[in-house]
């Protein structure tokens, strides 16, 4: 047994999720619901590979004139 392994001890903040999980059974659906509409979304490589060579340097220092 490690001497950090606490196997009778849990946070309060993991009861406090373990409470709230309980209470609420649906919270974890409504989690990964909140994360397929933001951030789980297919990626059209070539559009994004368009994009990137059609973007324009930037100058170093964007307010500098050439003249």
């Amino acid at each position: 047994m490690s001497i950090f392994a606490r196997p009778h001890y849990t946070s309060e903040v993991t009861q406090f999720i373990e409470q709230m999980k309980k209470d609420n059974p649906q919270l974890e659906a409504q989690q990964l619901a909140g994360r397929a509409l933001l951030w789980d979304k297919n990626v059209n490589y070539e559009v994004q590979e368009d994009a990137a060579q059609a973007s324009v340097a930037q100058k170093p220092y964007v307010y500098q004139n050439n003249g």
